[in-house]
C-alpha cells in the first residue's frame, strides 16, 4: 500500500509518512533487510511495498534492549519510538547493524510534551532539542551522516496551529556505527 492509502484521513500522517519515506530514499535502497524498533505499523507496511524485507520488535525495548542484536539486519529503522523509552541509549548501544535510520519529536517551546492519559504506552518520555539527540547518538556510539527537520501542520485555527506553520517538529537522522 502506498503513503496516501495508509494515510488518507489523516493530511499530517501522510505528510510525515512521505517525508519520512524521501529521507530513507536518499541512504538506502532495496532490497535492505530492515529491523523497524516497535511494533508492526503503517510506516512498516509502506517500507515492505518500497521493496524492503522488514522485521519489527515484539518485546518492550526498555527491558529487553538486546533484542535488537538478536536480528541479522542492515539497518535499524526507529520511527517515532525512542521518545517513549525510559532509556533510549541502552537500545542505541545494543544495535549491531551498521546503518540507523531514526525520526524523534523535537522539543516544542509553545507547548507541553506529548502524552494520552488513556493509554499508558502513547507517552513521550523524551522531546529532543537536536543537539540532545545527536550526543545520545554520539554517546551510543553512531556518526551522523545527515539529518533534516520538518514541520508538522495541522488544519486548525490558533497560535500554536499558527506557530507549527513555521517551527520544525520531528528531527530525522540517518547515521553509522563508528
Amino acid at each position: 500500500m502506498s503513503v496516501a492509502e495508509y494515510s488518507a484521513s489523516n493530511p499530517a500522517l501522510k505528510l510525515r509518512y512521505q517525508r519520512t519515506l524521501d529521507f530513507m530514499r536518499k541512504g538506502l535502497q532495496p532490497p535492505a533487510r530492515i529491523l523497524d524498533l516497535g511494533e508492526d505499523n503503517p510506516f512498516a507496511a509502506i517500507m515492505r511495498n518500497e521493496g524492503f524485507e522488514v522485521f519489527n520488535t515484539k518485546a518492550d525495548l526498555d527491558d529487553t534492549p538486546e533484542e535488537v542484536a538478536a536480528q541479522q539486519v542492515d539497518v535499524v529503522t526507529a520511527f517515532e519510538i525512542l521518545e517513549h523509552l525510559l532509556n533510549p541509549l541502552g537500545v542505541l548501544q545494543a544495535i549491531e547493524a551498521k546503518h540507523l535510520f531514526v525520526t524523534v519529536p523535537l522539543d516544542l517551546w509553545f507547548t507541553k510534551a506529548y502524552h494520552n492519559p488513556r493509554d499508558p504506552r502513547d507517552r513521550h518520555f523524551h522531546e529532543f532539542e537536536p543537539w540532545q539527540f545527536d550526543w545520545l547518538l554520539e554517546k551510543a556510539g553512531w556518526t551522523i551522516v545527515r539529518s533534516e527537520q520538518w514541520n508538522s501542520p495541522v488544519r486548525r485555527i490558533g497560535i500554536r496551529p499558527l506557530l507549527r506553520l513555521f517551527t520544525p517538529r520531528y528531527y530525522a537522522v540517518e547515521a553509522v556505527r563508528k
